[in-house]
């Protein structure tokens, strides 16, 4: 499902107007980012958290060239979902083998 397609779904379930729904989503998408860009976590109860994770500094390999590298210490983006949310997930949702 891209963005295009929630834009069209919830507008269809509301009635309101696609441009309306679209400029706020976009929205909503950009407050996290900024929120996120802060280094502060964003908190939806029953959907699940946005946070703030920092990966440790590492050592790497450059395989091509049989060198070693150090990869520094940075913080990722990451999405924990909700307990509820979860096990809708694994109610019905079908396993694919």
């Amino acid at each position: 499902m891209t963005k295009a397609d929630i834009v069209n779904k919830i507008a269809l379930k509301t009635g309101i107007e696609k441009i309306v729904v679209q400029t706020t989503v976009e929205a909503f998408m950009n407050e996290v980012k900024a929120t996120m860009s802060e280094g502060n976590n964003v908190y939806l109860r029953g959907f699940g958290s946005f946070t703030v994770k920092t990966r440790a500094e590492k050592t790497g390999r450059n395989i091509s060239q049989n060198t070693t590298l150090v990869i520094p210490a940075h913080n990722i983006p990451a999405f924990k979902p909700a307990k509820t949310f979860v096990q809708k997930i694994k109610k019905n949702v079908p396993v694919q083998q």
